[in-house]
Parts: structure tokens; C-alpha cells; sequence
């Protein structure tokens, strides 16, 4: 009887250990890819949408698409802090791309996430296109992400204005 009774607190006591030891399922790893670039803006987040508009268009940019869960969260009855994925790109590089390398279209547009913190103010996250478009190992695509960063840092610097 006692045998038993150390056997299971010994069971237990692996079984708590391991899962102590154990990564939590679904643990939020804030940057998981490189290039990687996450700022805020000190401004409120719908007039920082607004001046990240503004600064694509400023810059011969274009807006693809636009996301929003808060959008989308309203339209079900749910209120969320701001959040919304502005899709940038423009023909003449999506040509260039192509040429480059088929699979790679997949990676266009380029993603600018704005996010709501608990302040009111925007919090801006993109990859750079150089860390986007690195994997595929084309030069020509090297060349034209390097360009792109240039244009996204000006955004970027120009919507902060």
C-alpha cells in the first residue's frame, strides 16, 4: 500500500514536472520573422490610418486592399481595439517580381499592419520587403526588394509626420 502511494506521488510528480517543462500550446512569439519592424506612432489609430494612406500615395505607392477585424468584429456585433492590414504594391514592381521568379507573387503586396494599443495611439508592424522577398534567393529580386525598402522606409518616415 505505501509502494503504491510512492509510486503514484513519484507519477505525479514526473507528470507536474513535464508539464511545467512543456512550451504552453499557442504561446505568442511577437516576431517570428526577420526584418521584423514594429513602432509606434503616437498618434491616435484611425488618423494615423488616415497620414499611412497619405504617405503611400505621397510615395507612388498603391493601396491593393485593405483589412480590418474591427470591421469585421462590429459587422458580428464584437468591439475590438483598431486593427487594420493596408496592402501596398504597385504594377511596374509586380512585373518585375514576376519576371524574377513566379512563386514570389505570392508575397506581394506587401503588408503594414496598424494595431490599436490600450492609449488610443497606432502601433505600425511590417516586414521589410528585403526580409520578405530573401528566401527565394533570385538576385533580381534582392535588387528590386532593396528598392522597395527605400520606398517603404520613406512611408513609413512620412506617415510619422
Amino acid at each position: 500500500m505505501l509502494a503504491n502511494s510512492c509510486l503514484r506521488l513519484v507519477g505525479t510528480a514526473i507528470l507536474a514536472g513535464l508539464l511545467l517543462a512543456a512550451p504552453v500550446a499557442g504561446a505568442a512569439v511577437d516576431q517570428p520573422n526577420p526584418g521584423t519592424r514594429t513602432m509606434a506612432t503616437g498618434k491616435p489609430f484611425g488618423a494615423y490610418v488616415e497620414d499611412l494612406k497619405a504617405a503611400i500615395s505621397g510615395n507612388r505607392m498603391g493601396l491593393v486592399a485593405q483589412a480590418s477585424a474591427t470591421r469585421g468584429a462590429a459587422s458580428i456585433g464584437v468591439t475590438i481595439p483598431g486593427n487594420a492590414v493596408l496592402m501596398v504594391f504597385r504594377p511596374d514592381f509586380a512585373v518585375r517580381m514576376l519576371e524574377a521568379s513566379v512563386p514570389a507573387g505570392i508575397e506581394a503586396p506587401i503588408r503594414l499592419y496598424v494595431t490599436e494599443r490600450a492609449d488610443g495611439t497606432a502601433e505600425l508592424t511590417y516586414r521589410t520587403p528585403s526580409a520578405v522577398f530573401a528566401p527565394y534567393e533570385v538576385p533580381a529580386l534582392d535588387t528590386m526588394a532593396a528598392e522597395l525598402d527605400g520606398i517603404f522606409e520613406k512611408i513609413v518616415a512620412d506617415s510619422l509626420r
